[in-house]
C-alpha cells in the first residue's frame, strides 16, 4: 500500500462519504501492512492490483493477497484444501481479495466513479483471473463482497457462495426506547433485564472517540484483545503496533466502549464508524460480570447508531445469540475462481448444496427474531 497514492485509491474505494467503507481505505490496509501484521512471514504476501489510465492516474483498484494458508479469512476452505492436496494438487499459495483479518461486507472490485467506471472495473475482475495461471496458484478468492458484485462475477465464470451474518437495521428510531418497543413484550422485559444487571456491580461505561483515546487506552483495548483471542482462537492476529497505527491513521473512525471498576479498566469493546454504518470489531474483558458482553457489544452500540442516525449495526461474525438483542441474519457473499476443472465440478456440487442450507438456516433464524408482531397477545394486553 505505501507504494500506492492514497488519495487516488480512496477515490476509487470511497467516492461516497455517506457509504463510506473505513476497511477498504487506503489507511486500513495500510496500518496492516505497516504493523507487519500482513507480510510474507504472516502468510499474507500484498498482491494489490491496480489499474491506471495513460496519464498514470488510478482507475481501479483490488486489495488482494498471495496466501499460504486460509487463516484470517472467516470464508472456511479447510476442507477445500485437504481434498485438492490429497488428490495431489498444491492448494496453496492461493489468491484472496478481502480485508485481512475482518469479515465486513464491503466492495472489494474499486473503480473510480465516472462512465467508463464499468470498464475498469471488468479490467480488474479480468486481470485477477489471469493471475492463478500466470504464478502457478490454485484459486482466487473474493471475499465478503457486495451482493451487486457476486452477481457480476458470477457471469465473469466464478463459483458462487453465501453465508450469514447478524447485523442490526435502524427504523428511524429517535431512542432506545423507541427500538425497545418495537420488541415483543417478552423480549423487551429481557433486554432491560440485561442491561440492568450488566452494570449492576458499580461499573462504568464511557465512549471514547478521536483525540480522546490515547496510547493508556490503546493499552487496555490490545490486553482485551489478546485475552480473548488467548482463549478463543489460540493465537490472536493483531499486534500492539496495529492498534496505535489505527489510532493515529484513523481516529475518528475509531470509537472505544470502555468498562471501569474502581478506575481500572476491565473490559471494553473496539468500533468501527463508518458512512451509514457501525461496525463492532474487538470485545474483551478480564473480569466476568452477567450480560455485560451483550450491554458492551450490542445494546451501547445500537445506542450510539441511534443517536448519531447510523442505518446499521453490523456486529462481526458468527452468532445467533445476537438474535435475541436484535441483530438479523443477513446474507453475506464471497465468489471463487476454481481453474482445475475436476475440482470446480467437485466445488460447484457441494456449493450448490450449501446456498440452500444457508438460505432455510436464515429463514428459520429470521422467524424467531424478537420484533414485535401483530399477532403478538403480549403486547395487545
Amino acid at each position: 500500500m505505501a507504494d500506492i497514492c492514497p488519495q487516488q485509491w480512496n477515490e476509487c474505494a470511497n467516492p461516497d462519504p455517506t457509504t463510506y467503507n473505513p476497511f477498504i481505505s487506503h489507511a486500513f490496509l495500510r496500518a496492516l501492512e505497516d504493523a507487519e501484521t500482513v507480510a510474507p512471514r504472516t502468510g499474507w504476501q500484498p498482491q494489490h492490483l491496480v489499474v491506471k489510465d495513460g496519464n498514470d492516474i488510478l482507475r481501479g483498484c483490488m486489495p488482494l493477497y498471495a496466501k499460504s494458508h486460509s487463516k484470517g479469512e472467516y470464508v472456511f476452505d479447510y476442507g477445500w484444501a485437504d481434498a485438492f492436496e490429497r488428490a495431489g494438487g498444491n492448494y496453496y499459495p492461493k489468491l484472496v481479495s478481502a480485508v485481512p483479518f475482518t469479515p465486513v461486507p464491503g466492495r472489494r472490485i474499486l473503480a473510480r466513479p465516472g462512465k467508463d467506471a464499468g470498464i475498469y472495473e471488468d479490467l480488474l475482475l479480468q486481470g485477477a483471473i489471469e493471475l492463478p495461471s500466470r504464478y502457478d496458484l490454485s484459486s482466487l478468492h473474493i471475499n465478503f463482497l457486495p451482493e451487486q458484485q457476486w452477481h457480476e462475477t458470477a457471469e465473469s465464470g466464478f463459483l458462487q457462495r453465501t453465508d450469514q451474518q447478524f447485523h442490526w437495521q435502524n427504523q428511524g428510531f429517535g431512542t432506545f426506547d423507541d427500538f425497545l418497543s418495537s420488541l415483543a413484550s417478552r423480549k423487551r422485559k429481557a433486554v432491560r433485564k440485561e442491561r440492568t444487571q450488566a452494570i449492576a456491580n458499580g461499573l462504568t461505561i464511557e465512549h471514547l472517540r478521536g483525540s480522546e483515546i490515547t496510547e493508556e487506552h490503546w493499552d487496555a483495548v490490545y490486553m482485551f484483545y489478546m485475552d480473548t483471542g488467548n482463549r478463543k482462537w489460540g493465537r490472536p492476529y493483531l499486534n500492539r503496533t496495529f492498534f496505535s497505527l489505527l489510532g493515529e491513521t484513523m481516529p475518528e473512525e475509531c470509537l472505544l466502549i470502555l468498562v471501569s471498576r474502581d478506575g481500572n479498566y476491565i473490559g471494553g469493546a473496539l468500533n468501527i464508524v463508518g458512512g451509514d454504518c457501525l461496525y463492532g470489531r474487538y470485545w474483551g474483558a478480564i473480569e466476568h460480570h452477567p450480560c455485560l458482553h451483550f450491554e458492551i457489544c450490542y445494546y451501547q452500540a445500537i445506542e450510539f447508531a441511534i443517536q448519531n442516525k447510523i442505518e446499521r449495526v453490523e456486529a462481526g461474525a458468527q452468532g445467533e445469540h445476537k438474535l435475541a438483542r436484535g441483530y438479523m441474519p443477513t446474507a453475506t457473499y464471497s465468489s471463487h475462481y476454481i481453474p482445475n476443472p475436476s475440482f470446480r465440478r467437485a466445488i460447484s456440487s457441494y456449493l450448490d448444496e450449501e446456498r440452500s442450507y444457508v438460505e432455510r438456516s436464515r429463514e428459520m433464524l429470521a422467524q424467531y427474531g424478537p420484533y414485535r408482531r401483530d399477532t403478538d397477545e403480549s403486547d395487545q394486553i
